[in-house]
């Protein structure tokens, strides 16, 4: 009887042990092969189209034509589009300042920042591109 219990006992060690062993390695597997953004989960029942709109602020070009192929014409010169590029002190899409843009790079500010600063510097983006033409920048 008493070897039966040293069997019983040491075979429940085992268990235990191996029962631990794999959930190492499955704690661990997750650890590597998964990314813990838990700000990126989307219900999988809300359209994506709700999630961007409640996230972010979509922006609406009120400009005519004319001015919005300056914009874009400008837009491509400065950063062939990028709303992430850098060079030396200028940001993104437009080569704006952090001052203007208070820190806020999103594709929205940039967008609106830039509007503003045309607006206020050249009174449209047709006048801006004829600057830039000239000159080199805007």
């Amino acid at each position: 009887m008493v070897i039966v219990d040293d069997v019983e006992n040491e075979l429940e060690e085992k268990i235990a042990m191996n029962f631990k062993k794999i959930m190492m390695v499955i704690v661990s597997s997750m650890a590597l092969f998964t990314t813990m953004n838990l700000g990126s989960l989307v219900n999988v029942d809300t359209p994506a189209t709700e999630v961007a709109s409640a996230k972010t602020k979509v922006y609406k070009c009120k400009l005519s034509k004319a001015n919005r192929k300056a914009k874009a014409w400008i837009a491509y010169r400065e950063s062939r589009g990028s709303y992430t590029v850098r060079n030396g002190i200028y940001i993104g899409r437009y080569q704006l300042t952090r001052s203007y843009l208070k820190g806020d790079y999103s594709k929205y500010n940039q967008e609106v920042t830039a509007d503003r600063y045309v607006k206020n510097r050249y009174g449209s983006w047709v006048n801006a591109k004829r600057h830039w033409q000239y000159y080199g920048w805007y």
